[in-house]
């Protein structure tokens, strides 16, 4: 019985080992400007490759959540999203929220989010996580974390290869 099982495991690996696609890591990512991470995430969405999220992911990193499709995004057991309010430099130089950019970030989160955001109080000043169980029942887990390289946060790790999925439980239930 060990050994068709250990011959499905390499096939199953086989089958996988021609498709090579770039992977995007998410590590340590604090956020910026909306704008540029909606430009960033048009061409990853362009693009067509997959996002781990395996780390802190906050302010307009989050973005990526609407950004790339669903299927594309998995999180690891380290993944931290964090949401607040946008804000903006006021005229005495402190930040101040700013209603008009909080609804445009807050609008383009899938409703799943959405919902979890609005049931902690909605976005505010104050930063609000989404971690652990509860973002992994929202999102499928990582099986490819050994198969994708991190040379920086957020950056694309050209021709990383990535299991198949069948391929990937079939490793990660061994």
């Amino acid at each position: 019985m060990k050994f068709w099982t250990g011959l499905l495991a390499v096939v199953l690996l086989l089958s996988g080992v021609g498709a090579s696609h770039a992977v995007v890591r998410i590590a340590d990512d604090r956020g910026g400007r909306i704008g540029t991470y909606v430009d960033k995430y048009q061409g990853l969405r362009s693009s067509g490759e997959y996002v781990i999220i395996d780390g802190l992911c906050a302010s307009a990193c989050t973005i990526v959540l609407g950004a790339i499709p669903h299927e594309k995004i998995c999180v690891t057991s380290h993944a931290n999203l964090g949401f607040h309010a946008a804000w903006a430099f006021g005229a005495n130089g402190r930040a101040v929220t700013n209603p008009e950019a909080t609804q445009m970030l807050y609008s383009m989160y899938p409703s799943p989010i959405r919902r979890w955001i609005s049931q902690r109080g909605g976005l505010t000043p104050r930063m609000i996580f989404l971690k652990g169980k509860e973002l992994q029942a929202m999102y499928k887990p990582c099986y490819m974390d050994a198969q994708a390289s991190s040379p920086a946060p957020a950056q694309v790790a050209p021709n990383a290869p990535a299991m198949s999925p069948a391929a990937a439980k079939a490793s990660a239930a061994h």
